[in-house]
């Protein structure tokens, strides 16, 4: 496709919209919180805003810059600096489409809990009936109705990584639902998600107002609020604390995977995304310290009511003398409600997205509509990042001329039934063990790898000097000496730290072990698992051969970068 045959935005407001709804995700909300209360508070706010500095931001501008000068995605716009780095742009597609085999299993699970929020009563709200009748399921009544919830209902959820079943038909039909959106939103390319950006990048942010107002009016809600603002200080002097603030940095903007890059090849040439880099990156941290004060309001409510409960029960021991051994067990020098400890447990990801929330929201007046508000946001969303992750895949293909021959509406659908058929192994029981080991091993080392080669090729190879001449051609000014350090120096540096620390905690970690469901128990136990032989599915078998082959070229002689992922070995216990 020509240069001048690409299509545009309509105005720059759509780009800064899709980058937001790109870079604001699921991360915002449920990883950021969790850094917070494990790093000291707002004291963490500390080291999180020196890497926004230091590294983000400069990073982001470098990615659109590249991206608007080359009007081209990853690919032809790594191969155009130089013919040697095709294969960084490659590195970069190959990352987005891990990211999306799994990702969209995310809004599945959104659209399951958004779809039995329609009920009188919720489902996660109080356990089921056995086949008898006379009681509370047993898995249930031995954890928590929303535990069981999440992991039976939702999940189906086998013992181990080994154990395979048939397809969850429920999260299959979300999961196809999702695909269908997401293809809906990108079925005319840019002109599709441009409209669809105004409001996957507006409605979260309305829902959060919502749930601001709601969460602090909740009982206990200040103690959360409080504890979340209350700064450990001490923290400052743990290096694991700038090494999180850096890393939520890096994965929070979205750098890598080409969707930056890839969004701004569709600017007009003299766009100024200098100052559209700077306004995104503070919009993403702001709106994660933002859903940090939400969700904390809601940490307070249901630690609060927790510990009302405890004392409640405590109270109904002490005054009952009809049970004797449980006043024995008791153990009155140290009675067991701690509203600290209620605090201080500290959780992330889908525990905290599907089982803490749910937890909380059941014990809201009206817990059908916060339900439906906090799934849709949810959903929104991972939807606004997928339309990211999407683009990076697709745009530096259909630079290809083989590709540019095939209409945007097939060849779109293509891409989206091929990740939506491997994507299927994750509805499966032992699909979220699958999914923790892809959204644990599948972009870490490969993302700040191929940004290290990023920003060294741009400052060492490419030049300093003349990239800075063609922001001068496409702003009117050259940029400033801060954006050179950064870039020539300080983000490097960082970058090769971070590169380090991930390689040594890699090694120092042992075997690598995964959180199984044991019903028995109720809980989540370490275990170990073998992930080949006869226990792998056989879409995950074509996956394998199918990320040997694209490593492969990866390491062909036609490539001078080679991306390459240790493959995760799990022992048989």
């Amino acid at each position: 496709m020509g240069k001048d045959e690409r299509p545009n935005w309509d105005n720059p407001m759509q780009f800064v919209l899709a980058c937001v709804s790109y870079a604001v995700g699921l991360g915002n909300v449920w990883r950021f919180p969790y850094l917070c209360q494990m790093h000291g508070g707002g004291g963490f706010l500390i080291p999180y805003m020196i890497m926004l500095i230091l590294e983000g931001i400069p990073l982001f501008y470098l990615e659109l810059a590249i991206g608007q000068k080359m009007s081209l995605g990853s690919i032809g716009a790594w191969s155009a600096i130089s013919p040697y780095l095709g294969g960084l742009g490659l590195a970069s597609v190959m990352t987005s489409l891990y990211l999306c085999l799994y990702y969209n299993i995310i809004n599945a699970w959104s659209f399951w809990y958004l779809f039995h929020s329609f009920q009188s009563v919720l489902p996660w709200a109080e356990c089921p009936l056995n086949a008898n009748l006379t009681g509370p399921v047993e898995e249930c009544d031995r954890a928590t109705p929303t535990q069981y919830f999440f992991y039976r209902e939702t999940l189906d959820i086998s013992s181990s990584i080994e154990e395979n079943g048939g397809i969850h038909m429920g999260q299959a039909l979300c999961f196809l639902l999702c695909w269908i959106i997401t293809y809906l939103f990108i079925v005319r390319g840019v002109k599709s998600t441009g409209r669809v950006v105004y409001f996957t990048a507006t409605f979260p942010y309305l829902v959060l107002f919502i749930y601001l107002i709601r969460g602090v009016t909740l009982h206990g809600a200040l103690n959360g609020v409080a504890y979340m603002f209350t700064p450990k200080m001490e923290q400052l002097a743990n290096p694991t604390t700038w090494i999180n603030a850096a890393t939520q940095i890096f994965f929070s903007l979205g750098l890598g995977f080409g969707s930056l890059i890839a969004f701004a090849s569709y600017n007009q040439y003299n766009n100024n995304f200098e100052q559209q880099a700077i306004i995104v990156s503070f919009i993403n941290s702001g709106t994660s310290i933002f859903a940090s004060i939400v969700t904390f309001s809601i940490y307070g409510f249901k630690a609060t009511v927790n510990y009302e409960n405890c004392l409640e029960s405590t109270r109904v021991l002490l005054l009952n003398s009809t049970y004797p051994q449980q006043f024995a067990e008791l153990g009155l020098p140290d009675v067991p409600c701690d509203l600290n400890k209620e605090l201080d447990t500290a959780v992330e990801g889908t525990g905290l997205a599907f089982i803490v929330y749910s937890e909380a929201i059941k014990n809201m007046p009206l817990p059908q509509l916060w339900s439906v508000l906090y799934f849709s946001m949810l959903l929104l969303l991972g939807m606004g990042s997928m339309l990211g992750n999407v683009t990076a895949i697709i745009t530096p293909l259909r630079d290809f001329k083989v590709f540019s021959r095939i209409s945007n509406e097939l060849f779109n659908g293509l891409v989206c039934l091929f990740c939506l058929l491997l994507g299927f192994g994750f509805t499966t029981p032992s699909g979220n063990y699958w999914f923790t080991m892809f959204n644990d091993y599948g972009a870490t080392f490969s993302l700040l790898f191929i940004v290290l080669v990023e920003v060294i090729t741009v400052s060492y190879i490419y030049g300093i000097r003349r990239f800075e001449k063609d922001i001068e051609d496409m702003l009117g000014h050259r940029p400033n000496w801060f954006w050179k350090i950064m870039w020539g120096g300080v983000s490097p540096i960082l970058l090769i730290a971070l590169f380090i620390f991930y390689i040594i905690n890699y090694i120092q970690g042992g075997t690598p072990t995964y959180q199984a469901w044991n019903k028995d128990k109720r809980s989540l136990l370490p275990a170990t698992g073998s992930v080949g032989g006869d226990g792998v599915p056989s879409v995950w078998s074509a996956l394998h051969r199918t990320a040997a082959g694209v490593i492969g070229m990866l390491c062909s002689p036609h490539s001078s970068v080679c991306v390459l992922q240790e493959e995760e070995k799990w022992e048989p216990s």
